[in-house]
């Protein structure tokens, strides 16, 4: 069995040994408790003012008429949104964001700004 190198995070040791002084040097497994909320997941959404509503592959991949777009492993098994906008340009959205657009000939998303980004304004002129 191969030894972790010397410093390297040991989940046991670290929380259960290790003394930390921003908790009175208690070790953090003495300041641990579960949460009382169980996780069930994000809840089902429709996309009614979209043409299609389609699951994202485990691999994160759109299909559509055949074809596979990739989006992104992280929305694996989440329902997405896809709105045509132009001649063969699709729009797709999660929840309540706009992602990207893709063109069904080329298979290639293009993504938007981060939605979740910082939300900086211009400078206005003096």
């Amino acid at each position: 069995m191969e030894k972790a190198p010397e410093g390297a995070f040991n989940k046991t040791r670290d929380l259960n040994e290790r003394p930390h002084q921003a908790l009175g040097m208690d070790c953090p497994a003495q300041h641990y408790a579960p949460s009382p909320h169980t996780y069930t997941g994000l809840p089902d959404h429709d996309y009614p003012f979209h043409d299609k509503a389609v699951t994202v592959t485990t691999c994160g991949r759109i299909c559509y008429n055949r074809k596979k777009i990739n989006l992104s492993q992280v929305f694996a098994g989440q329902t997405v949104g896809i709105k045509q906008v132009e001649d063969h340009i699709w729009l797709v959205s999660f929840v309540d964001y706009d992602l990207g657009y893709f063109d069904d000939e080329t298979c290639r998303l293009e993504p938007l700004q981060n939605p979740f980004g910082p939300k900086v304004l211009p400078m206005s002129p003096v």
